[in-house]
């Protein structure tokens, strides 16, 4: 992006606050930042931040903070990266995962294809061993949490807008997403 992601502005606001407004979320709410990423703008928004301590691990190990601080059984994972997620999309998923109280992870799959959408996705605190195994042996991929037992995906509805997959990697991908805004 040409910058840090939590420094993304969308209608004039910081992302942080676009995606707060957008979810309206009625829990608590935790930002996961990265070292030297410490209180991007709106970060006080949050209920709590907490900063990863250890760099460069990727979004695993994101979550295994996330899980680490957790004050809830469930931990529903959002990205930054990703303003076209809903509050009824969040909603749904939370939904699946409490249909299955064996699943430590559930994560989406397009209604199209096979492909593992690792993020929006939930999570129980019992999933923290797990990840941080897997962490620790250099296994970092979020998708391939999959390979673990009690962890999942389920396909998402087709009906979901396809802007739910919209994620920020490039200037041109921030264009794109607010060129399609309403």
């Amino acid at each position: 992006m040409g910058g840090p992601k939590g420094e993304i502005r969308i209608g004039g606001q910081p992302i942080l606050s676009y995606l707060l407004d957008r979810f309206s979320w009625p829990g608590p709410t935790l930002l996961v930042t990265a070292p030297g990423r410490e209180h991007p703008p709106a970060w006080e928004r949050f209920d709590r931040e907490v900063v990863d301590p250890v760099s460069d691990q990727g979004p695993l190990r994101g979550i295994l903070t996330a899980l680490e601080n957790l004050k809830t059984p469930l931990l529903l994972v959002a990205t930054l990266d990703m303003p076209g997620v809903q509050r009824s999309q969040l909603l749904w998923l939370l939904d699946e995962m409490r249909k299955s109280p064996k699943r430590l992870g559930l994560m989406l799959r397009r209604s199209e294809g096979k492909t593992i959408e690792p993020f929006p996705s939930v999570f129980r605190t019992d999933a923290r061993d797990t990840i941080n195994r897997r962490i620790q042996s250099g296994r970092l991929s979020v998708q391939k949490l999959v390979e673990e037992k009690s962890f999942e995906t389920v396909v998402a509805p087709a009906s979901w807008d396809p802007q739910i997959w919209a994620n920020l990697n490039v200037p041109a991908d921030l264009t794109n997403f607010t060129n399609s805004m309403p």
